[in-house]
């Protein structure tokens, strides 16, 4: 009895320290875009989660005999609406420490949250916020500040290629350090991403629930991020599936074509089925299984290796 409740604790001894993980607020003090009343998160039955108020990150750092230095700041989809946290969240980050990178899910606020003031704005200064955070903290976290990329699934995608085609350097006079660091990711993996918001392929619900209902034209072209491409654009891999019936795979296509006219380092990869959400695959022997293993490879040749 003694003996199997020994390899139990370091069962879970193991496992704990495998997916070591440590959850902070993004912001102290005032939260932009916010009334500052904080109203309560919904937790879903699937373990989704919507209304945010108060965003988070929560970081998973691989072994330090495993670590690369890189990271991945990791934004669940959700159309705008809930964060789809578990499957395109936190066991996305499980597997990057597999494979010796830094795993940041952000359970950033989404404009159908209560007390927001500007529903258009706020997930993308809470994920770019997130980006300045693992910088900041770089060094004490074995991060290579010069390899933290982002990641997202469906509208997440929107949200990391938003990070990725509206950074900034630093903000130099604000009086908050970190605001002072660069929020532009080193590159980008964009799983389903919603691209456009302007094009008869965009997803409806999300640029509803991002732009309103009658969004100007201003505001479609400036998120629809095919359009905000330049060569300072980081390097990018995207997956989708050709069946995906939730976003059109014209999404990923316009990015990538964009990517290429800029001369920006990119690769494609259209699985023929597949679906929409699949997260780390759904484990029935079918080609979009493959994408992790496609991930890994593009990093080693991108990011480990520089």
């Amino acid at each position: 009895m003694k003996k199997s409740l020994f390899v139990i604790v370091i069962i879970w001894m193991t496992s704990h320290i495998l997916y070591a993980q440590n959850t902070m607020k993004l912001w102290t003090g005032e939260i932009p875009f916010s009334t500052g009343v904080i109203g309560e998160e919904v937790i879903t039955d699937q373990g989704h989660v919507r209304n945010i108020q108060d965003p988070t990150i929560t970081v998973y750092l691989p072994d330090k005999e495993k670590a690369t230095g890189a990271a991945v700041v990791i934004c669940p989809g959700g159309g705008y609406w809930i964060l789809a946290i578990k499957h395109e969240g936190h066991d996305i980050a499980k597997w990057f420490n597999e494979i010796g990178v830094a795993g940041i899910v952000v359970k950033n606020r989404l404009p159908t949250s209560e007390n927001i003031t500007d529903n258009s704005e706020v997930a993308m200064t809470d994920a770019q916020r997130a980006v300045r955070m693992v910088r900041y903290n770089a060094a004490e976290w074995g991060i290579d500040s010069a390899k933290i990329g982002i990641m997202g699934f469906s509208a997440g995608g929107h949200l990391a290629s938003t990070v990725g085609t509206h950074y900034d350097l630093g903000m130099a006079d604000s009086p908050d350090p970190i605001q002072k660091i660069s929020c532009r990711p080193d590159f980008m993996i964009l799983m389903y991403p919603v691209i456009t918001m302007s094009e008869d392929f965009m997803h409806v619900g999300s640029m509803k629930n991002l732009l309103g209902e009658n969004p100007t034209e201003e505001q479609m072209i400036r998120f629809s991020n095919e359009k905000q491409v330049t060569g300072d654009t980081p390097p990018t891999i995207l997956i989708h599936a050709n069946d995906d019936k939730g976003v059109p795979v014209a999404n990923s296509i316009v990015f990538y074509e964009a990517l290429q006219v800029h001369g920006v380092p990119a690769e494609l990869h259209i699985f023929n089925s597949g679906g929409h959400g699949f997260g780390l695959g759904r484990k029935d022997g079918t080609s979009h299984n493959m994408w992790p293993d496609n991930v890994s490879a593009w990093m080693k040749d991108m990011v480990f290796d520089k």
